[in-house]
């Protein structure tokens, strides 16, 4: 009787504390109780804006302890300090963003930091030295990788490393070299002479990409960022290994990959549960076409539930590229920071708000030792952290109307945002070959050659498109290997005499607004150009596999640039974001009930009377149950702060 009572006594007991242990780790914030990756959208520094490939370790230690010490207690809960590409490039006369030979790599053709920029790394050492004192500020440590092998590491010939068994890789009886691996067919397309894909079919392909990412792991890097394996320059195959093996480490690594161009929603499904972070622009750069050209692209990723969902162990969050803010250099510069951001204070406002409400990373690319207050005002903001890493339903608002004010005598001119002209202009592009829109070409001429887009296609422009298979004018070496390579595909010309051919990307880095442009190039051999049309009807592309689109271009007149986004508080709170991005102040408004209908009951505003404050005017604006409405400065946001009852 008594050991039952206290048999009773101690269940009793244990529930209780069960009770309390369950409540306390839920009072805690999100990220102390999650262990999962990327549970917020990833915030940080980036070194490619203000020192593109050549900072060296005293500047990025120097750049780490000042975000320490100054955005880490500011809402920067999980902070990353990344190191961009080539940080193994010897910064020597010669040696620039697309040279050959001046990397250091060790004898598996792996690459190392260049110790005379990075001097802890002396002796195989590696990040570690630097990774450990970035961990002792506090902060997380990661680094910019290329895919594939380098072109130094293949022309060397250099053995693969076997990092599970130790010493070279050996299969079917002999050790596996570079050039057993690499495919030089398959350069990255903006960086030709740097590297290549390797065959991930193959024991020894796999078991390369292993060795580097375990050795990125050794050093305590915690964040990786992947170029050259996204978008136009697709490799879905490596992304799955790279992210097979980052499952396999014994510590968290992050997963992003870039650059993104012509991403679309089916393309980032594909991808978003391998990794924490993709690209879905080209390079971002302090312009502000480059800013506008986030909008399509952000509105869609939204609506297609891809804010925040399922990533590798974690979460994934579509990226909308770093923050080229403050103290900046050039793309493909040889020297550091030089100059002023080109964005306004409206322009940079806008593009911080836009960032936060599509719950994009923030990744700060100015350099943080010339750090101005309005630039660090703008980035610490509370209210932009707080809906970037708390908001939910995120979505652009399009109900919104919109009054310009002229230049000439001040004159109204009402009108709404679906009212645009539109052009019918259509530009070249690559989706992902599941797409519908993907099945519209068809061989229109078979003794030319040509095929065009289909004329059945609801986005038919006005001309039609099509392209002619070039034919080898000799039957050189090159030539005939060539054709033994890409037999059964087409090199493929905009008529049946021009030597300008379709290639799947530019050859340099695409900056957000010209991702599409300019997809003829002078005829080459190589996989970037050819193709393959399929009995379906799509056109897919040697070097990426995506497939050749026509994409519309809808060119606004400029003063019908008027966007809104909203979301919803874990308080409670409804935020509504105006964008007004054409060149005249303009009046935007919003009706309450049209906000109501949008979050679809998520938030009980229907008739409720509504209190705002605007946060980059400071104003408050009292009860309503109509509507809310600011002037908008040119090129400039207004940020509302929505608390509704019924009463």
């Amino acid at each position: 009787m008594i050991g039952q009572s206290l048999e009773r006594t101690g269940s009793i007991r244990f529930i209780v504390f069960f009770i309390i242990l369950h409540l306390s780790i839920y009072s805690l914030p999100i990220n102390a109780r999650s262990n999962e990756h990327a549970s917020f959208p990833p915030r940080g520094w980036n070194s490619y804006d203000s020192f593109c490939w050549t900072i060296s370790e005293a500047e990025f230690l120097q750049s780490a302890e000042i975000i320490s010490k100054r955005l880490l207690p500011h809402g920067y809960q999980i902070q990353y300090v990344v190191v961009d590409y080539l940080w193994y490039r010897k910064k020597v006369e010669g040696a620039y963003v697309d040279s050959l030979g001046y990397d250091v790599i060790d004898e598996w053709g792996r690459m190392h930091p260049d110790p005379a920029r990075w001097p802890s790394s002396r002796g195989g050492k590696g990040f570690t030295q630097v990774a450990e004192k970035v961990h002792g500020m506090g902060l997380k440590f990661g680094i910019h990788v290329m895919g594939g092998i380098s072109t130094q590491a293949y022309n060397a010939n250099t053995l693969v490393m076997d990092s599970v068994k130790g010493g070279a890789y050996e299969e079917l009886g002999r050790q596996w070299r570079a050039k057993d691996i690499g495919m030089k067919e398959k350069a990255c397309v903006w960086m030709s002479h740097g590297f290549m894909s390797v065959n991930t079919k193959l024991g020894a392909g796999k078991a390369f990409l292993r060795s580097l990412y375990r050795q990125y792991a050794e050093w305590g890097v915690d964040f990786i960022k992947h170029d050259c394996v996204f978008g136009a320059d697709s490799n879905i195959e490596e992304i799955t290994f790279v992210s097979e093996v980052l499952k396999e480490l014994d510590r968290p690594v992050l997963y992003s990959i870039s650059p993104g161009a012509s991403v679309t929603p089916t393309m980032a499904k594909e991808v978003s549960q391998l990794v924490n972070m993709y690209r879905i622009t080209g390079d971002d750069w302090d312009t502000w076409k480059d800013v506008v050209a986030h909008f399509d692209i952000s509105r869609d990723m939204s609506a297609s539930s891809m804010i925040g969902a399922r990533g590798l162990q974690g979460k994934s969050w579509p990226d909308l590229d770093m923050l080229p803010l403050g103290w900046l250099t050039d793309p493909g510069s040889n020297f550091g920071p030089h100059r002023a951001c080109n964005l306004n204070m409206e322009e940079q406002k806008t593009q911080m708000t836009l960032w936060s409400i599509a719950k994009s990373p923030l990744m700060f690319g100015g350099d943080v030792r010339k750090l101005d207050d309005a630039t660090y005002n703008l980035i610490t903001n509370p209210t932009l952290l707080e809906i970037n890493s708390y908001s939910s339903n995120n979505k652009e608002f399009p109900y919104i109307t919109a009054t310009r004010v002229s230049r000439n005598m001040h004159k109204s001119h009402p009108h709404h945002p679906t009212a645009n002209n539109i052009s019918t202009k259509h530009a070249f592009g690559l989706t992902s070959c599941k797409e519908p829109k993907a099945n519209t070409w068809s061989i229109v001429d078979k003794n030319r050659g040509q095929i065009c887009w289909n004329q059945y296609s609801s986005e038919k422009p006005e001309k039609n498109f099509c392209l002619y298979n070039r034919k080898a004018l000799l039957a050189s070496d090159e030539e005939m290997k060539h054709n033994q390579l890409y037999q059964g595909k087409l090199h493929l010309q905009t008529n049946d005499k021009a030597e300008s051919c379709l290639g799947a990307s530019s050859k340099q880095k695409l900056t957000s607004k010209d991702y599409s442009r300019g997809a003829l190039s002078p005829c080459k051999l190589d996989a970037n150009q050819m193709w393959e049309l399929h009995s379906n009807g799509t056109l897919e592309n040697s070097y990426s596999g995506l497939c050749a689109v026509l994409n519309p271009v809808k060119a606004e007149a400029s003063s019908n640039g008027v966007r809104s986004w909203i979301a919803t508080g874990r308080r409670g709170e409804i935020y509504v974001a105006f964008f007004n991005l054409n060149p005249l102040k303009t009046t935007i408004s919003a009706k309450i009930s049209d906000i109501a209908k949008a979050l679809q009951n998520k938030q009980n505003i229907q008739g409720a009377s509504c209190k705002s404050h605007e946060i980059w005017s400071g104003k408050d604006f009292g009860p309503t149950k109509d509507s809310v409405s600011i002037q908008v400065e040119s090129h400039g946001p207004a940020l509302f702060i929505l608390r509704c009852s019924h009463a």
